[in-house]
């Protein structure tokens, strides 16, 4: 019978050669922030720097925050400095929330863009399985896009989808889209009020507006907030303590946030 260090070694060994390494706890290489093949850069300088480079390609990201917070603009400028690397994207809009304008002010390029538009409704009175359908719809969608490959940057953006139809949606779903973009070059982003997924490399990125209450009057410069401050904060599912440094960002954010 071999020692238990070879079984091991050789379990690792196996995983590695099938690519499912990235399930294990050991840490993983060190990211090239130069390497586009690793991360995909935001376009935010300050927050690719806390990144270590951008988003990682080939993991489940997320970015979660309030209504008003930024979330709409960063997922914007994410989309932006992807097709401006002329990448396809494609983006699964769970409640139809897209605003093209918006989109067009922050640099994307909607001919490399896929809109995949869904329909969710906020208060359904008493037809609640309506949004568990629709959120239902938008997953399996995002799981087709991902099946199709070739598309840098795939975003589920659920907005402020209710919560209990969002926790009614069961967590192998996160597994199952978490193996789907494995050993890939795509970028997988969650958008929505609170945490849903991430996988073992992924990141959480939580947003909140900057300042006093009394400073974050928004300045409307037409559809967008103009110069919103927004504290950023990071934490990684290798990492258990969310990165306490953080960074803070001024930019520009549609009106639903």
């Amino acid at each position: 019978m071999l020692p238990a260090r070879a079984n091991l070694t050789s379990l690792v060994a196996t995983l590695r050669a099938r690519r499912l390494d990235r399930t294990l706890t050991t840490a993983l290489p060190p990211v090239d922030p130069y390497d586009e093949r690793a991360v995909g850069p935001t376009g935010i300088a300050a927050l690719d720097h806390r990144l270590g480079g951008g988003l990682p390609r080939g993991h489940l990201s997320e970015i979660v925050g309030a209504q008003s917070s930024g979330r709409t603009s960063l997922v914007l400028q994410a989309i932006a400095a992807a097709t401006v690397r002329g990448e396809l994207v494609a983006l699964v809009d769970a409640l139809d929330m897209f605003d093209v304008q918006s989109a067009v002010a922050a640099g994307v390029d909607c001919s490399r863009l896929l809109w995949i538009r869904g329909h969710v409704v906020i208060s359904p009175g008493l037809c609640r399985d309506t949004n568990q359908r629709a959120l239902e719809q938008a997953v399996k969608a995002l799981g087709l896009v991902l099946q199709a490959g070739n598309i840098g940057l795939v975003v589920l953006d659920l907005g402020d989808a209710p919560d209990d139809a969002v926790r009614r949606l069961p967590f192998t779903t996160w597994l199952r889209l978490q193996r789907m973009v494995e050993a890939t070059q795509t970028i997988c982003l969650l958008a929505g009020r609170t945490p849903m997924s991430r996988s073992s490399a992924g990141l959480t990125i939580a947003l909140q507006r900057a300042g006093a209450p009394s400073e974050r009057a928004a300045r409307f410069a037409g559809a967008l907030f103009d110069g919103l401050d927004v504290d950023v904060r990071v934490s990684r599912a290798r990492v258990h303590a969310v990165d306490g440094a953080g960074c803070q960002v001024a930019t520009k954010v549609g009106r639903h946030g």
